[in-house]
């Protein structure tokens, strides 16, 4: 156990920390060679295994169809990380995992399990209802928290929160449903071609209404409550072991208990399906929406109220916590390095709000009791990792912390002025707090203040290489 000290090291000052041999099977080739062969062969055997079912003209279709909602669920989960960005990569693996290992996982092992229950009682459509409705929950949510698993144990320093937990376990969700889409939309359009049916009326068009049009959503939202628990359990202290276990198998408990009552929906009678989407589906997708949108605010207040302690020791400039800690400002900070600083001093700004973020977080954690061991070589990696862009960043900060500001608050003197009727402000001085139009005399309190302050047009802050004069 760990905490964080009153106020970290100085900029040079020598901190401890040693890194400890890793195995061979703990070598980063080793694992991304074992899990890229892993998703391959499941990619390929989930391939032909959909393109039996539904033909090589409804895979076609069915992927064209089943690709419409991604990119929109995907900007959605990367809204909510913008926070603090987690690596592309463990996005990537998460969609990959949904696509290929867990739908080949659910294919097969929904398909075995009915087959076996329709043998043994000899009822094929209660074998179905009892797979749809009990088997597919439990087989398919296990099969997506696997990757939410995985990241957590292996990918620790990207998952620090609700929010990482959420992010993983829709990306994965998303995944799984493409994958799941394209064999509904497949098999729907080669019935089609089977009855002839076409247009509004046909299977495809149905099926396309319910499951892209109506709830897109829905494996993300089961999925994403094994994500919030396994979100809160990164957030408990190293010793807690029973809540880190428990606390995801509650949340997985609860993707499974919903999506059985949301497949369990079709066997309520004629309007079982609308009931259950009104009554719970649009309700408990409202409720996680305000939650992970109110937590995201609370990690941007997190991220104001840790990093001034960096500031004092020297390693932020007294803008840059408020700069960080508000959206509009670093968007407006990205956007000034690209426009002065091309596409490099942009990426490199990004970086610097996201180190800075999980450099706020790691500290946070540290002064709750909740960091590791390694806090002091981790704080120290983050720190180095922002020293080496400052360059870039500082400007830019410095600039968006300056538009962002609030006006100053201006009271008029209370006592007469010359040439002015009583309390009247004089000309020029503005009212209600907010600075005037127009040019101001020198000396005047508001003569410096500018809402959207611009470089001089003749002055770039990124042509000197070193703009920070550090």
């Amino acid at each position: 156990m760990a905490s964080s000290p009153p106020y970290p090291a100085r900029p040079g000052e020598a901190s401890g920390g040693t890194l400890r041999h890793a195995h061979w099977w703990q070598r980063p080739w080793v694992r991304y060679g074992a899990l890229i062969t892993l998703l391959t062969l499941s990619g390929l055997v989930i391939l032909a295994l959909v393109r039996e079912q539904t033909g090589t003209e409804g895979f076609l279709v069915g992927l064209g169809l089943a690709v419409l909602p991604v990119p929109l669920l995907m900007a959605a989960f990367r809204w909510l990380d913008r926070v603090e960005p987690g690596p592309w990569r463990n996005l990537l693996f998460s969609f990959a995992w949904g696509a290929c290992a867990a739908a080949l996982i659910a294919i097969v092992a929904n398909s075995f399990a009915t087959q076996w229950i329709a043998t043994a009682t000899a009822d094929p459509a209660g074998a179905d209802t009892l797979g749809a409705t009990v088997i597919a929950p439990v087989v398919e949510e296990s099969a997506k928290a696997a990757a939410v698993l995985l990241v957590f144990l292996f990918r620790r320093r990207d998952f620090t929160g609700i929010l990482d937990g959420v992010v993983i376990a829709g990306v994965t969700a998303t995944g799984f449903a493409f994958t799941e889409n394209i064999l509904y939309l497949g098999t729907a359009f080669g019935t089609d071609q089977l009855t002839g049916d076409s247009g509004i009326a046909s299977v495809t068009a149905a099926t396309f209404f319910v499951r892209i049009v109506m709830s897109p959503f829905a494996h993300p939202l089961f999925t994403v409550l094994t994500g919030i628990g396994f979100g809160i359990a990164a957030l408990s202290r190293d010793g807690q072991r029973l809540r880190r276990v428990l606390l995801p198998l509650g949340g997985l408990l609860l993707a499974m208990g919903m999506h059985a009552l949301w497949n369990g929906s079709s066997t309520l009678g004629q309007y079982g399906f609308f009931a259950v989407y009104a009554a719970f589906m649009v309700p408990t997708f409202g409720v996680l929406t305000w939650l992970v949108v109110w937590t995201r605010q609370r990690e941007l207040r997190t991220v104001r109220a840790e990093l001034p302690a960096y500031a004092v020791a020297g390693w932020l400039t007294p803008a840059e916590p408020f700069a960080l800690g508000s959206m509009r400002a670093r968007r407006i900070a990205r956007q000034y390095a690209r426009r002065y600083g091309g596409k490099t001093a942009a990426r490199a700004v990004a970086q610097y709000e996201a180190y800075a973020t999980s450099l706020a977080f790691l500290r946070h954690r540290g002064r709750l009791g909740r960091a590791g061991t390694d806090f002091v070589t981790r704080e120290r990696e983050l720190l180095l990792e922002l020293w080496h862009r400052r360059g870039a960043a500082r400007p830019a900060l410095d600039h968006a912390a300056r538009a962002t500001a609030p006006p100053v608050p201006f009271a008029a003197a209370p006592w007469p002025v010359y040439g002015q009727p009583h309390g009247q402000p004089p000309h020029g001085q503005p009212r209600h707090g907010h600075p005037p139009h127009g040019p101001l005399p020198y000396g005047h309190p508001y003569a410096a203040y500018d809402p959207h302050p611009q470089p001089h047009p003749h002055v770039n802050p990124y042509s000197n290489p070193n703009p920070s004069g550090s």
